[in-house]
């Protein structure tokens, strides 16, 4: 009998705990788009990471949404319900220094899994003292029996790889299901899109990056230079303005910190071409949100 082992694992926790760091410090590769303003995460992000023995497969489901009444934060709620039941393992992310009601309602869902779970305290080379985390670390293993608890920094990449070797041990064993070489199920056209969202929402105010999203419009691809055309898609004309910025000035930053990024990630020299273009109310419209990839496929 073969003793690799294959598994899918959830990466959850609330907005903004660094979920979408530790996925990519796990898969040493930048797949997931992160921003210090919460709500970033909208695709369940699949990133593969295989050694010798085992394939693990992680999912960054978004973080949930309590209080949002918008078609696009329904649908991410859901997103993120599918995500737990279809896991083998669940990483339950937290911060090392709050415990919310997001934290309550998720540790709630996850008592009706029965599914493993570890306890990743995120975020602990922002303490002075390590010792600070064990009245935490005991109040939150009286909640839940976790199979583990163990203290993170996804930044820094600190004790990832006892998170890692947990996770193996809580794997079935079984055949590898994509191949070693994979790094994620997502398209180039996506992790562009993502890049540019981030690069946008990283420089908006607090309430303009939920209202956009960004959209291919074409890849061309000549020697050496890869032409990208690419809607920045807004729900009003005064969104619009912001983005464009006084003169341009705005678009063009997010153009030339996006460009930096996928050439470094694409290896190839980018020619990246900007378009903001409005559509009203998409985030509560579902047939536009289909259109732009977040329908209920699953």
């Amino acid at each position: 009998m073969s003793n690799k082992k294959f598994g899918f694992v959830s990466i959850s926790g609330r907005t903004n705990v660094g979920k979408s760091t530790l996925i990519n410090s796990l898969i040493e590769k930048k797949i997931a788009i992160t921003s210090r303003k919460p709500q970033t995460t909208r695709n369940r992000i699949l990133g593969i990471s295989t050694s010798q023995q085992s394939q693990i497969v992680y999912l960054d489901t978004p973080g949930f949404h309590l209080g949002y009444k918008r078609a696009l934060n329904k649908y991410m709620n859901k997103l993120a319900r599918h995500c737990y039941e279809e896991v083998d393992l669940v990483v339950f992310v937290v911060d090392r220094s709050k415990w919310l009601k997001e934290e309550k309602d998720i540790l709630n869902n996850l008592m009706h899994l029965n599914k493993p779970v570890i306890l990743a305290i995120n975020k602990i080379d922002r303490l002075e003292k390590k010792e600070e985390l064990l009245p935490l670390i005991d109040e939150i293993q009286q909640k839940f029996n976790f199979l583990s608890v163990i203290p993170i920094s996804a930044l820094r990449k600190n004790n990832l790889e006892i998170l890692t070797n947990e996770i193996e041990k809580a794997l079935p064993e079984g055949p590898f299901h994509f191949p070693e070489d994979s790094v994620t199920e997502f398209s180039e056209n996506f992790f562009i899109s993502e890049i540019i969202r981030e690069k946008a929402i990283n420089r908006l105010g607090d309430e303009l990056p939920y209202r956009l999203n960004v959209a291919i419009d074409k890849v061309d691809r000549k020697k050496g230079l890869i032409t990208i055309y690419a809607n920045i898609v807004v729900e009003s004309s005064s969104q619009k303005g912001i983005i464009l910025g006084k003169g341009g000035s705005m678009i063009k930053a997010i153009g030339t910190s996006a460009r930096k990024d996928l050439e470094a990630e694409l290896k190839r020299k980018i020619n990246l071409q900007l378009f903001v273009k409005v559509s009203k109310k998409w985030t509560n419209n579902m047939n536009t949100m289909n259109k732009f990839g977040y329908g209920d496929n699953f």
